[in-house]
C-alpha cells in the first residue's frame, strides 16, 4: 500500500490525536518526526536537474598486496548527460510556456479581473516552478498568506524543507511542519495547523520554544487593528502533487541515466588511455611492474634476460566504437520513451514532420503531463478557496471558487504549412471566426477580426482556388 509519508507513520498518528485534542505537540514527538522525514528522493531529483548525478562520485579501485584503494592515478572521466533537465524543461514548457487560462463556468468577468488582481503578473512565474519542483521531487507546496500590507500573497515552500501530517480517515492536511537551517547550529521549525502557527527552534539536537517570537503561538493572521486573531480554518499550505505516488519523473528512469553516464564516461576514459603504450614484458629480469616503469621514465631503458624471445613489445589499445555506439543509442531512446519526453534528434523529428506524426511524436509527454495537469487542477481549487475566504474578509467583492475554471494552453509543435492549408480549404465551409482561432498566426481572434475589417476596402478577399 503506498504510503502518502515520507517518515514512520507512528508519529503522525499521535499527533493527529494531539491536535483533535486541541493540545500543544510535545517537542520529543515533533523531533521524532523531523528525524524520520526522508527526503533524499527529493533532494536526488534537485541534484540530477542540476547537472549532479551520481557519475560525479564515481571512484576507480585497484588491489595493492591483496587491499583493495582507490586508484588516483587512473583515468577517470565524468560526463554528465542532462537527459533529467531536458525531460523536466521540456514537461514544464510544454504545461506552461504559455500562460494558463482562467474562466468562469457563470462568465463573470468582473470575477476574473478581480482574481488577475489578486495573484498579479507574479503567478506567471510561480505555475512553471511548481511544476519543475514537483517533477524533480514528487511534490510541491504553496503558501497562502496575509503579507504586512493586509494583501493576499503567496510563496513557495520547497517541499524538502516541509513535513505533512494527514488525518488517515479523511486525507486532510492537519499539520505541517515547515523548517529550514538559521544557521549551521540552529534549525528553526514552524508547526502550521488549522488555527495557528507555533514556533520552534533546535540547537544541538534539542528542540525548544522559539524564545525570540512575541507572539508563539501565534494566529494565521490579524485584522487591519491588530486586535483580533484571524485564522483560515484550514493549514495553509497547499500540495501541487506530479502524480498519485508523489514520485519524482526522476524515478522511472534514474537507473538508464547512470548506465548512459557510466558508459560514455568509460568510453572517455578509453579514449584518453589509448595515448599510453600496453607494455608486453618478455623475460624482465626485474621484481615488479613498477620498478619497470620507474626504469622506463628515469633511464629509458630496462633489463631483460638473454634468452631467446625476450623483450619489450607494445599494443594499442582498440575502441569497440561500433558497440558503444548501439549501446548509448539504445540507452538514449529508452530514456525519452520511459521518460516519456520527446527526442529532439534530427532523426526522429524530421525536417518537417506531419501534423499526425506530430501528435504521435508528443503522446508520450502529453500522457505524463495531463497526470499532473489533474492534480495540479485540485491543488488549483484549493488556492482559490484561499482567495476566496480573503475576499471575504477583506470585503473584496464576491469571490466564488467553484465557479473559477483552469485551462492550461499546452505548447504542442504544429506543422504550420498543413494547418494554413486546411484553413484556406475550409473557407466557405466554416465560419471564419473559427478559421481565425484556428490559425497559427493568429493569437487574438478579436483583433485579428477588427484588422480584416478595417482593411476590407484593400485587401481581396481569400479564396480557395483549385490547383492551389
Amino acid at each position: 500500500m503506498f504510503n502518502m509519508y515520507n517518515f514512520d507513520s507512528t508519529y503522525a498518528d499521535e499527533l493527529v490525536k494531539l491536535i483533535e485534542a486541541n493540545k500543544p505537540t510535545p517537542t520529543d514527538l515533533l523531533k521524532q518526526l523531523y528525524d524520520s522525514f526522508d527526503n533524499k528522493q527529493m533532494l536526488k531529483g534537485i541534484e540530477y536537474y542540476l547537472g549532479k548525478s551520481d557519475i560525479l562520485k564515481r571512484q576507480i579501485y585497484k588491489y595493492e598486496d591483496g587491499v583493495k584503494m582507490v586508484d588516483a592515478e587512473a583515468t577517470n572521466k565524468k560526463v554528465v548527460s542532462g537527459f533529467h533537465k531536458i525531460l523536466v524543461d521540456q514537461k514544464t514548457a510544454y504545461l506552461a510556456g504559455e500562460p494558463i487560462s482562467f474562466g468562469s463556468q457563470s462568465d463573470n468577468q468582473k470575477q476574473l479581473e478581480l482574481l488577475q488582481e489578486i495573484i498579479g503578473e507574479k503567478w506567471e512565474d510561480t505555475l512553471p516552478e511548481l511544476i519543475k519542483n514537483a517533477s524533480n521531487k514528487g511534490k510541491e507546496w504553496l503558501h497562502p498568506f496575509i503579507n504586512e500590507e493586509g494583501e493576499f500573497d503567496y510563496i513557495i515552500v520547497p517541499a524538502e524543507w516541509f513535513i505533512p501530517v494527514y488525518d488517515k480517515k479523511t486525507g486532510d492536511l492537519v499539520l505541517g511542519v515547515r523548517f529550514y537551517n538559521e544557521n549551521k547550529d540552529i534549525v528553526k521549525l514552524e508547526a502550521w495547523t488549522a488555527d495557528d502557527v507555533t514556533y520552534y527552534e533546535m540547537i544541538n539536537g534539542q528542540i525548544h520554544l522559539d524564545v525570540m517570537e512575541e507572539l508563539n503561538p501565534a494566529p494565521h493572521f490579524t485584522n487591519a487593528e491588530s486586535t483580533e486573531w484571524k485564522s483560515w480554518g484550514k493549514v495553509p499550505f497547499i500540495e501541487f502533487a506530479n502524480n498519485n505516488e508523489r514520485l519524482g519523473d526522476l524515478h522511472f528512469y534514474k537507473s538508464m541515466i547512470d548506465e548512459y553516464d557510466e558508459l560514455v564516461s568509460d568510453a572517455q576514459n578509453t579514449l584518453s588511455d589509448m595515448q599510453s603504450l600496453i607494455y608486453v614484458l618478455k623475460g624482465y629480469e626485474g621484481e615488479s611492474l613498477k620498478e619497470f616503469m620507474n626504469n622506463l621514465k628515469r633511464y629509458k631503458a630496462v633489463s631483460v634476460a638473454a634468452e631467446e624471445g625476450s623483450g619489450v613489445d607494445t599494443l594499442n589499445a582498440e575502441v569497440p566504437v561500433e558497440a558503444y555506439k548501439t549501446q548509448s543509442e539504445m540507452l538514449k531512446d529508452n530514456i525519452f520513451s520511459f521518460g516519456q519526453g520527446v527526442n529532439p534528434s534530427p532523426d526522429i523529428i524530421g525536417d518537417a514532420p506531419s501534423g499526425v506524426a506530430l501528435t504521435n511524436l508528443y503522446s508520450l509527454l502529453d500522457m505524463k503531463a495531463s497526470i499532473l495537469e489533474r492534480k495540479f487542477t485540485l491543488a488549483l481549487r484549493q488556492f482559490m478557496w484561499f482567495i476566496q475566504v480573503y475576499c471575504e474578509l477583506a470585503h473584496r467583492g464576491e469571490f466564488n471558487y467553484r465557479d473559477v475554471t483552469f485551462a492550461f494552453n499546452k505548447m504542442l509543435l504544429t506543422n504550420e504549412s498543413e494547418i494554413v492549408d486546411m484553413a484556406q480549404k475550409s473557407l466557405g465551409v466554416i465560419s471564419q471566426a473559427t478559421i481565425l482561432e484556428n490559425h497559427p498566426w493568429v493569437k487574438d481572434v478579436q483583433l485579428e477580426q477588427e484588422r480584416l475589417e478595417k482593411e476590407r476596402d484593400d485587401i481581396e478577399p481569400l479564396a480557395y482556388k483549385e490547383g492551389d
